[in-house]
């Protein structure tokens, strides 16, 4: 649902959301840096977003 605020076609194709949390973004210097860090996660339709979330949505047209 967090997709389909930002874009009905979001919600309609998600497939799951790469999802950091901010301070481990800053940590890692971006999203490069903490993904070498482990602290990416896959998160599918269930998750329910929290406060700070960094999200990458993957989704099918």
């Amino acid at each position: 649902q967090a997709a389909g605020v930002i874009h009905t076609d979001f919600e309609q194709g998600f497939i799951r959301a790469e999802t950091i949390a901010y301070p481990d973004y800053v940590a890692g210097k971006g999203e490069a840096g903490a993904r070498e860090l482990g602290k990416f996660r896959l998160e599918g339709k269930d998750y329910v977003v929290a406060d700070g979330d960094v999200l990458h949505f993957r989704f099918n047209n």
